[in-house]
């Protein structure tokens, strides 16, 4: 049996073309399309077809480079610089040119705010293609890690814990340095100590300055490496990092809008995402679903009257994880909306006591007397002034939101959501390895979300349109 066996010695191996180095059906054609239909004055990286001056690589290239490496996991600017070394598809995406990696990582970092106005753009074309229709929508987060330790994360707490050690410690070496002031001559000694005291008080001076900025930011913590960054939990634990954002039609799950959030819970970010979402739609859409994370009514309170809201309450994810109501919990407490007052298991009327300004709640109260000769005393109250619940201002809402929820198409549109709304995640981290962001700065992780969830729908429309017909659309056929 013969072995085959190269030849570096040949006299063809690669065609004499460039654009003959990919197939017509490859899959990075698509990408130069994409690219190339793009609105870089939109964008705002204007094309000047005459200028002075040294050249430059053309805006084009490079910004096909950069999505065209995302979409294959390469985010590296010294890793695109191999690429366009050794990679035809890379060679062929940029004609041959070579960029370093520091020309790269400038353009990246310089048009950052560009490069988060793709995805807008990307929107628009699916729409045109009818891929996107904008009628149902769904929300979720997820946390990616950024480009900084934990360690470097700061709370009010331990900065408090830090400055009380450094006063200590400045105390001590003051002290030391006058008792050997006082007894020894050994300048060398005192020297070290005045230095050690000096390191101190700078450490001390940052700390606060920390402490303050916390305050100034009205935040829970500050990452002295990356100030967007904030504690995310995953299952690999606690990291400093962001919670990313999307919004995904129900059509075919792509993306409408995606953002790096510096805010560690999904909580109060409901309406602000149906916003955003409804911007790049150029309409608002009909219904809008998300998980119990997002589950704040006053939130909830400020998205349109004319969405539908699909989502599950704390108490209904509860009891859908296994946690059933008690025989005496509010839910089993019927509301009389005539009288203003609550009816018990018992068949008791609880009465309209107070409204309680600070948690914008009613207070409904039973009489004593007759809870203590209830013979579920003791089960449903132990108190002997009778059983009292709470009625939030909003309750209204949550009754109907919860009606929404748990009727047949609440039922079904929440069971897309999670077919829907993680899919992009898990290509992004799984598929693309883009678990943890390459640079630092909210708005370059919200570049990076960009660059990623663009990626994601030219990957969802290749599989749905296929590559020759996609091309052809792209270029206005």
């Amino acid at each position: 049996m013969a072995y085959k066996t190269g030849d570096r010695e040949q006299k063809t191996f690669l065609p004499p073309v460039i654009d003959d180095y990919v197939s017509r059906e490859d899959p990075v054609r698509v990408y130069d399309t994409f690219v190339n239909a793009l609105d870089f004055q939109e964008l705002g990286i204007p094309i000047e077809q005459c200028r002075a001056g040294a050249h430059e690589y053309y805006p084009r290239e490079m910004l096909k480079l950069f999505i065209y490496g995302y979409s294959y996991g390469i985010r590296s600017s010294r890793k695109l610089e191999r690429a366009c070394h050794h990679n035809l598809s890379f060679i062929w995406l940029t004609g041959g040119l070579k960029p370093d990696y520091r020309t790269i990582s400038r353009f990246r970092s310089k048009h950052k705010k560009a490069i988060n106005k793709v995805l807008k753009q990307c929107v628009r074309m699916c729409i045109e293609l009818d891929l996107i229709e904008g009628n149902t929508l769904f929300v979720d987060g997820s946390a990616f890690r950024g480009n900084a330790s934990i360690k470097n994360t700061w709370t009010k707490e331990r900065c408090e814990k830090r400055l009380k050690k450094v006063d200590d410690e400045i105390d001590r070496l003051l002290e030391e340095a006058e008792r050997i002031d006082q007894v020894e001559e050994n300048q060398e000694s005192l020297i070290k100590i005045k230095e050690e005291l000096q390191d101190k008080e700078e450490l001390e001076k940052k700390i606060k300055e920390i402490a303050a900025t916390l305050k100034e930011l009205s935040r829970r913590s500050h990452n002295t490496t990356d100030s967007g960054c904030v504690k995310v939990k995953s299952r690999q634990g606690t990291h400093a990092g962001y919670n990313v954002q999307i919004v995904v039609d129900k059509k075919h799950g792509l993306i409408v809008h995606g953002e790096a959030s510096s805010r560690s819970q999904d909580a109060n970010q409901f309406s602000e995402q149906v916003t955003k979402a409804s911007s790049a739609l150029g309409k608002k859409p009909e219904i809008v679903s998300s998980d119990s994370g997002y589950h704040s009514l006053e939130d909830l309170e400020k998205v349109d009257e004319d969405i539908t809201i699909v989502m599950p309450s704390q108490k209904q994810a509860q009891k859908e994880h296994g946690h059933s109501l008690g025989e005496f919990d509010k839910e089993r407490f019927r509301h009389d909306p005539d009288k203003d007052e609550y009816i018990c298991p018992a068949g008791k009327r609880l009465k309209y006591i107070r409204h309680n300004n600070v948690k914008g709640s009613k207070q409904y109260k039973a009489k004593g007397s007759e809870c203590r000769g209830c013979r579920h005393f003791g089960v449903c109250t132990k108190s002997r002034n009778g059983r009292t619940v709470s009625r939030l201002d909003q309750e209204e809402l949550m009754e109907q939101l919860e009606s929404i929820y748990q009727s047949p198409e609440g039922q079904e549109i929440y069971k897309l959501r999670g077919q829907k709304a993680e899919l992009p995640f898990g290509h992004m981290k799984r598929n693309l390895g883009a678990g943890q962001f390459m640079l630092r700065g909210r708005a370059k992780a919200n570049a990076e979300v960009s660059i990623l969830s663009t990626c994601f729908n030219i990957s969802r429309m290749i599989t749905l349109i296929g590559i020759p017909t996609l091309i052809l659309k792209l270029n206005g056929a």
